[in-house]
C-alpha cells in the first residue's frame, strides 16, 4: 500500500495542504483562504486560529478529493509565511492578540534600538547575516514591550506561523533553522540561537523553542489533533522549513548556478549557497537552507504579485466583471492588454512599493507611483507598467547576486508570474537568463512535502528527491535587444527611487494628518 505525505504551507492570504506520493505526484491539493487586517496604515495582521481552522479543513479537503485514509500518511511538512509572530501564554494555544505578519511596517524605531544594542549595523549583520528591518521577528517583539506592555508581560512563548500550527498538530513548541533565520535571532553561521543577541535586547531566551534541521522529525501527531483532522495519530512532523526554502526545495534550488524566482504576494529571488555568503550593505538576506548543512542567499520585494492584485482589485472591475462573464482569469485579460503596449511603456514606471519595501532599500515609508504618464498613455501601457516595474524590483535582486559573485545560469520561475508566459519571457530579458517552468506547480507545500518524505527515509537526503521528482519544462529566453532596452531603463527605475526617498517619509506624516483630521 502506497504511502503518502501531506505538504501544509501557511500562507498570507491562504493555507494552501498538498498530498503527494513518494515520486512527487500530487493527489490532491487545497487551498483555504482567510481574512488580513491592516488596523493602521503599514500594519498588517491576522488570527492565528485562522490558520489551524484553515489546516483542518485543508487536511479534510485533500483526503476526501483524494479518497486516500489518513493511516496511509507517512508524514506531515510544515512551511509558512516568514516573520510573523505568534505570542503565546504559558498554558493553552489561544494567542494573546493577533500575529504580526512579515509586510507589518510598524517596526522602523524598533529596528533603529537593535541596531545600536549589537553596536551597529556591519557588527549585527556579523552576528545574525542581517540587517535589523521591519518585517523581522524580533522588532516586532521589541514593539511589543514599547507599546502594549500589559501583553508583554503575559507572553511565555514566541513562535513563528507555520510553528503554531506544528503546535495544535502535536502540542509540541519546535522551530527549525530556516524560517528561525528570519527572526533576526538565529547565528545563521552556527546554525543556532543567538542568545548573547538576545541578552543584549533583554529578551527571554526560554521563550524561543528548539530549532532543529529542516528534516529532522520534531513532533508527532496528538490525539487530539488527529481526532480533528482525521489522520492517525502518532504521524511523524518534520521541521519544515520558511516559505521561501520550502519554495526553493519544490523547486530543486540545490545546488550553485540555478535560482529561483517566485512571484506570489512578495516577490523573491533565491540561490544555493554552501556556505554562509553575506552582503556587506545587508541588501539581500543570507540564511539557512532547508538541505541540512547549505545556506541560502535571497532578496524580498513586498509587493510584487501583491501590486497586480491591488490593481485588478481597485482599477480592474471591468476585466473583473468580462472574466466572470467568460469563465477566465481576470488577470489573463490584464496581461492580454498589456500585450499591447510596447516594451519600455514609452518611458511610464510603475514604482511598486505599495507596502513600503524590503530588498534592496529597506524602506517602510516607501510609496507606490506611476511616473511618466503623458496624454498618449492607455491602459494598456499602464498595466505593462505594474508588470514591468515589479519586475524591474526582482532583477534588482539578481543583480546584487551577481555582485556578490553568486552565478545565475538558469532562473526556475513559480508562483503566479510563471503561470503566463508574457510575464516569463519578460522575466527572461530583464534578468538576461534563462527562464523555465517546471513539471511541478504546487511551490512550497510540495518543497514540505518533500521534507517529510526525506526526514521519515523514503529518500536518503533533499538533493536525492530533488532531483528524483523536479523536472524542466519549458523555456524562455532572453531577447538580446530587449535585454539591452531594459537594462537602460531598469537604470532610470533606480533613479526615481533615489529622487523620491527623500519625500517618502513626509509623505507618510501627511497621510497620518490627514487620518486624524478626517472627519468620521
Amino acid at each position: 500500500m502506497e504511502t503518502y505525505y501531506l505538504g501544509i504551507d501557511v500562507g498570507t492570504s491562504g493555507l494552501k495542504t498538498i498530498l503527494m506520493a513518494r515520486d512527487g505526484a500530487v493527489a490532491a491539493s487545497d487551498t483555504q483562504e482567510y481574512p488580513i487586517a491592516s488596523p493602521r496604515p503599514g500594519w498588517s495582521e491576522q488570527n492565528p486560529q485562522d490558520w489551524w481552522k484553515a489546516a483542518v479543513a485543508g487536511i479534510a479537503a485533500v483526503l476526501t478529493q483524494s479518497g486516500i485514509s489518513g493511516d496511509r500518511i507517512g508524514g506531515i511538512g510544515l512551511s509558512g509565511q516568514m516573520h510573523g509572530s505568534v505570542f503565546l501564554p504559558a498554558d493553552g494555544i489561544e494567542p494573546l492578540r493577533p500575529a504580526i505578519l512579515w509586510n507589518d511596517q510598524r517596526t522602523a524605531d524598533q529596528c533603529a534600538y537593535i541596531e545600536k544594542k549589537a553596536g551597529g549595523r556591519k557588527k549585527l549583520i556579523a552576528m545574525v547575516a542581517n540587517p535589523a528591518l521591519t518585517g523581522f521577528t524580533a522588532p516586532k517583539i521589541i514593539w511589543l514591550r514599547d507599546h502594549e506592555p500589559k501583553t508583554y508581560r503575559k507572553v511565555a512563548h514566541v513562535l513563528l506561523p507555520k510553528d503554531f500550527i506544528r503546535l495544535c498538530l502535536t502540542g509540541v513548541y519546535a522551530t527549525e533553522v530556516s524560517d528561525a533565520s528570519g527572526t533576526l535571532l538565529l547565528d545563521v553561521s552556527k546554525r543556532k540561537w543567538h542568545e548573547k543577541l538576545m541578552r543584549k535586547l533583554d529578551l527571554n531566551a526560554g521563550w524561543f523553542p528548539p530549532c532543529h534541521e529542516s528534516v529532522e522529525v520534531t513532533g508527532r501527531l496528538s490525539a487530539v489533533a488527529a481526532k480533528a483532522t482525521g489522520l492517525a495519530e502518532g504521524i511523524p512532523v518534520v521541521g519544515g522549513a520558511g516559505d521561501q526554502a520550502a519554495g526553493a526545495v519544490g523547486n530543486g534550488i540545490v545546488d550553485r548556478g540555478i535560482v529561483s524566482a517566485t512571484l506570489g504576494t512578495s516577490g523573491v529571488v533565491f540561490a544555493y549557497a554552501s556556505k554562509p555568503a553575506y552582503d556587506p550593505l545587508g541588501r539581500v538576506h543570507t540564511m539557512c537552507h532547508a538541505v541540512p548543512g547549505a545556506w541560502c542567499v535571497f532578496g524580498c520585494m513586498l509587493a510584487a504579485g501583491g501590486s497586480l492584485q491591488w490593481f485588478r482589485n481597485q482599477l480592474g472591475q471591468q476585466e473583473v466583471r468580462q472574466a466572470a462573464e467568460a469563465g477566465v482569469d481576470p488577470y489573463t485579460l490584464l496581461i492580454d492588454q498589456a500585450r499591447q503596449a510596447p516594451a519600455g511603456c514609452e518611458g511610464l514606471f510603475f514604482l511598486p512599493y505599495l507596502t513600503g519595501e524590503r530588498t534592496p532599500h529597506a524602506d517602510p515609508y516607501a510609496r507606490g507611483c506611476f511616473i511618466g504618464l503623458t496624454a498618449r498613455t492607455d491602459r494598456a501601457a499602464v498595466i505593462r507598467s505594474v508588470l514591468e516595474g515589479v519586475t524591474f524590483g526582482m532583477k534588482d535582486q539578481v543583480t546584487i547576486m551577481r555582485e556578490m559573485g553568486i552565478p545565475v545560469k538558469q532562473v526556475r520561475a513559480s508562483g503566479g508570474g510563471a503561470r503566463s508566459e508574457f510575464w516569463r519571457q519578460l522575466q527572461a530579458d530583464m534578468y538576461d537568463a534563462p527562464v523555465v517552468t517546471l513539471n511541478v506547480t504546487e511551490g512550497a507545500a510540495l518543497g514540505v512535502a518533500i521534507l517529510a518524505a526525506v526526514g521519515t527515509g523514503a529518500y536518503k537526503s533533499v538533493p536525492a528527491a530533488c532531483k528524483a521528482i523536479v523536472k524542466s519544462v519549458d523555456t524562455s529566453k532572453p531577447r538580446r535587444d530587449l535585454v539591452r532596452l531594459y537594462n537602460d531603463h531598469h537604470a532610470m527605475f533606480g533613479r526615481l527611487y533615489g529622487c523620491l526617498r527623500p519625500a517618502f517619509p513626509d509623505m507618510a506624516k501627511l497621510a497620518w494628518t490627514g487620518l486624524k483630521r478626517s472627519p468620521s
